[in-house]
Formats: C-alpha cells, sequence, structure tokens
C-alpha cells in the first residue's frame, strides 16, 4: 500500500510524518500492494483545543472509497482515533460479499478525484458519517438549555427535559425564535399527559 501523507496550509513535521507512515501500516493487511491512501493534516481553529488538530484519511477498497476524519489535541491522537476507525469499517467492509470490483487503475483515479474534491459520490457510495461526537447530557428546563445553546453559539442544542425527563431538541428558527423537537418511539407523544405533545 502507497500512503501519501501531505498538510492542507501546513509543513508536515518528519515526526508526524514518520508516524502516521507506521500508523497507516495496520491498514495493509487489508489491502493489496496496488491500493493508494491519501492522508491530510491540518489544523483549524476551534472554540476546543482539544480539537484543534485534524486528521483525514481517504483510501479505497475494492473500487469503494473510504473516508474518516478525526480531532484531537495533536495530530499524534487524532491519526490514533481515524486509523482505528478506519481499520474497523475495513474489516467489515472486506467481509461483505462484493458483486464485482474495481480494475487497480480505476482505484486510483477514484482516489485522485476523491482527494481533489472531483469524485461522484452518489456514484460512489454517497456521503458518510466522519465524526462522531459523544457528550455528557444532563437534565434542563427549556429556558436554561436555550443560555446554553447561546452561551455555545450552536445552531441546536441536545438535552434532557427537566419536566418530563425526555430527550429533546432545541434549534433556532429563521425568525430568530427557538423550536423544539420532542422525539417518541412508534409515532406517537406519550409524555405523563396524554396529547401534551406541541407544535413547534
Amino acid at each position: 500500500m502507497r500512503t501519501i501523507v501531505k498538510g492542507k496550509n501546513l509543513d508536515v513535521s518528519d515526526a508526524d510524518h514518520r508516524y502516521v507512515q507506521q500508523k497507516m501500516q495496520r491498514l495493509e493487511r487489508l489491502l493489496d500492494d496496488r491500493s493508494e491512501a491519501l492522508v491530510e493534516l491540518s489544523i483549524e481553529r476551534h472554540k476546543n483545543d482539544d480539537e484543534s488538530h485534524l486528521v483525514e484519511v481517504t483510501l479505497v477498497i475494492d473500487g469503494a472509497p473510504l473516508r474518516g476524519v478525526a480531532r484531537a489535541n495533536s495530530h499524534h491522537a487524532a491519526a490514533d482515533a481515524v486509523i482505528d476507525r478506519l481499520e474497523r469499517r475495513a474489516v467489515d467492509h472486506k467481509q461483505r460479499p462484493r458483486i464485482r470490483r474495481r480494475r487497480p487503475i480505476e482505484e486510483k483515479a477514484l482516489l485522485r478525484s476523491l482527494a481533489d474534491g472531483t469524485a461522484d459520490l452518489a456514484r460512489d457510495g454517497g456521503p458518510q458519517v466522519v465524526k462522531v461526537k459523544r457528550f455528557a447530557i444532563e437534565p434542563m428546563f427549556e429556558e436554561d438549555a436555550m443560555a446554553r445553546m447561546q452561551e455555545l453559539g450552536h445552531s441546536f442544542f441536545v438535552f434532557v427535559n427537566a419536566e418530563n425527563e425526555r430527550i429533546a431538541v432545541l434549534y433556532r428558527r429563521q425568525d430568530g425564535h427557538f423550536g423544539l423537537i420532542e422525539p417518541s418511539v412508534g409515532g406517537a407523544y406519550t409524555s405523563g399527559n396524554a396529547g401534551d405533545a406541541r407544535s413547534r
């Protein structure tokens, strides 16, 4: 497997380059010698310094693109996270039955088109989830959730409503007010008071 490591608006240090190359060797057992992988390192301004270092990996397995992104407080930590995630996805992918495989020359062309942003993602498997965020969630009232959302500068906020102990999603409407989504399983809202669902 050939791994290309490059920086987005930064010079990749020798230490980062060696570390990424070494970590990517874990994927070699899943890919053949003709496969290519592109790893891009960048630094983005972020409210949380623990998410300022970004590592994006793009590779092609049996003609299908596989992409992953991770953020951390260093490129080493981000590389660990994204390569671990990609390794699990690559194993799952290899275990699925394949109807046909692209020729190696097509795989290289596909990887290049993914790298320069010209790939047709609808044809090549469509958009993928590239980031998973987990966070602690605490019961709070709607007013507290609105204040917290404004404090964070987000356009939506997930919380547990202290009034009914249900997960709710607060979002900012185009008219400047807020909306509240109260999910229910099976299509029926089942709070303590029947018919207490509110239209937002």
